[in-house]
């Protein structure tokens, strides 16, 4: 593991290159590693980023999209098509700016619930965790509560942005509500 910064007290940015032959450097331990390493520095939340070995060009957001798909090939997947359809469409459409917004938002706080949960029972037997797994118990009828209330404040947000950048837009061509 890299060794930290003495300006930031945080371990550098492991750097990744990509050959031609589709093979991944990892500059931090001089050695070819394979997607499913990568996904292991993901896991373990290292920062890092990978980069074409001759252009330098930032591969990363690339290489997170293949682990991906492989993980949605292999096992059991986490985006139904009806997802993966609708998630299209917002490709070139105006909100697709947006979306990628309220979805990362969306993803964050879930990831927030989750922790949270992970924290509550840490060490808990395994029947334990069946029983508050239930949508009726309590703690997770108040856990998915947050959720969603989270949620509608993400989505009212975006509405409140949309709706000021379009006042924004029609004011630019002398157009007032």
């Amino acid at each position: 593991m890299p060794a930290p910064s003495p300006a930031s007290g945080k371990a550098p940015v492991r750097t990744i290159k990509k050959y031609p032959n589709r093979r991944l450097y990892d500059t931090a331990t001089s050695s070819y590693i394979t997607l499913a390493e990568v996904k292991q520095l993901v896991m373990a939340a290292e920062p890092f980023v990978v980069r074409d070995a001759k252009s330098g060009e930032d591969l990363t957001r690339s290489i997170l999209l293949q682990i991906i798909l492989e993980e949605e090939a292999g096992g059991a997947p986490m985006f139904s098509e009806a997802v993966l359809a609708n998630i299209i469409r917002f490709y070139g459409h105006a909100m697709q700016g947006f979306m990628g917004a309220y979805l990362e938002k969306n993803v964050q706080a879930f990831a927030e619930m989750q922790a949270k949960f992970a924290e509550q029972f840490k060490g808990a037997s395994p029947e334990v965790l069946t029983q508050f797994m239930s949508l009726q118990s309590p703690f997770m009828q108040g856990l998915m509560g947050g959720y969603a209330e989270q949620s509608r404040a993400l989505f009212s947000q975006m509405q409140e942005q949309m709706q000021k950048q379009t006042e924004q837009l029609f004011g630019a061509f002398g157009l007032k509500r």
